[in-house]
């Protein structure tokens, strides 16, 4: 039976698995969270340079066509295999377009069809639609709006991007399943996807991943409490000091492959060893956040903290930034820090790395 600190060992050894090949190493993790901020660099790259032999900031971008990859919202917007993307769709949108947007984004479709691909501000150059009221008060593009509606719905991919900003292709129409065993079965292969990544899992947190499937599949949102009962009794599981963890069937946390490869890395703030907060505080006893959205004056780690992975220990976090073509990184500490040799050399090699990695 494992306890507490076989759990943090096994979570950090199984995620940041020997550096692979790009295609392998994003479906090793089944799925890579996008961010937009780049603080040094862009989550999904920051995530990608620990797994990948060689990588470099953008490697993906500049990569993304030739590895039959989709962007689309799983659990939160990111990256995942056409194979996992086809498990999602077709998607029933929960918001029901009226017969007006409706025409508006067939209008949009032959548009971008007869182009192969477009830039939003094509699009909106050819119909402008207007401003709009986005999410968070500003005033957005309504073309954008609507392609961000399109993409979701299946009816556009992401086939690039310039600068940053997505250029879609009209995708053809997903067929849905035969039947509704289909659809479970689907569902299950989604939480099977989010097991393999976040596990160890404690059941709180892969009851509220199941939850957050909504977001992807909303044509399944009644089956979400069956599918947590299913992956309960699919996978493997134990009760550690009071919690049910769970993990995927034909993994051991006590095997010896389970074993940390030592040195110091900063890890993206989404990146799978530190996303769960709840598993954060139970594997290294402190609450770690992500303050980008904090104002200044509230922040205790800093606008865009990596948190400081020492061997199986998160114990500390660093800010950092490129100043006049340098890597300036401003570090701290839960407890003080290390003061091995071992430590310091192992820090000057992260630095180094993180250094080669954004080209400085």
């Amino acid at each position: 039976m494992p306890n507490l600190s076989d759990l943090r060992r096994y979570a950090v050894a199984r995620s940041l698995f020997t550096p692979t090949t790009l295609a392998r190493a994003i479906a090793k993790l089944g799925f890579v969270q996008a961010d937009p901020i780049r603080a040094p660099a862009r989550a999904q790259d920051l995530t990608l340079r620990h797994r990948v032999e060689g990588y470099r900031v953008g490697d993906l971008e500049r990569r993304y066509a030739r590895l039959g990859l989709e962007e689309d919202v799983f659990v939160n917007y990111g990256f995942l295999s056409r194979a996992h993307h086809a498990l999602m769709h077709p998607r029933t949108a929960r918001t029901v377009w009226t017969p007006a947007r409706q025409r508006q984004a067939q209008a949009v479709l032959e548009f971008v069809r007869a182009r192969g691909s477009a830039h939003p501000r094509e699009v909106d150059a050819q119909f402008a639609h207007g401003k709009v009221t986005n999410w968070f008060g500003g005033s957005s593009n309504a073309s954008t709006q609507l392609l961000d509606g399109m993409h979701y719905r299946g009816l556009l991919r992401v086939v690039r991007r310039e600068g940053g900003v997505r250029v879609y292709a009209a995708r053809d129409p997903l067929p849905p399943p035969p039947d509704s065993r289909q659809g479970q079965t689907r569902m299950d292969a989604l939480v099977d996807i989010l097991i393999r990544k976040y596990a160890p899992l404690q059941a709180p947190m892969l009851n509220r991943l199941v939850s957050m499937l909504r977001a992807a599949v909303p044509q399944w949102v009644g089956d979400r409490k069956d599918a947590q009962s299913r992956a309960r009794e699919r996978h493997n599981h134990a009760r550690v000091d009071g919690t049910d963890w769970y993990w995927p069937v034909g993994e051991n946390p006590l095997a010896a492959r389970h074993e940390p490869s030592p040195g110091v890395r900063l890890l993206a703030p989404f990146d799978p060893v530190v996303w769960d907060r709840m598993r954060f505080e139970a594997f290294w006893g402190w609450a770690y956040r992500f303050e980008a959205y904090t104002p200044a004056p509230k922040r205790k780690l800093g606008y865009y903290a990596l948190p400081l992975l020492w061997n199986d220990q998160v114990i500390g976090w660093g800010n950092v930034q490129v100043v006049d073509g340098r890597l300036d990184a401003q570090l701290g500490y839960v407890k003080g820090a290390p003061r091995s040799a071992a430590f310091r050399s192992a820090l000057d090699d992260e630095l180094q790395r993180l250094s080669t990695f954004l080209g400085v």
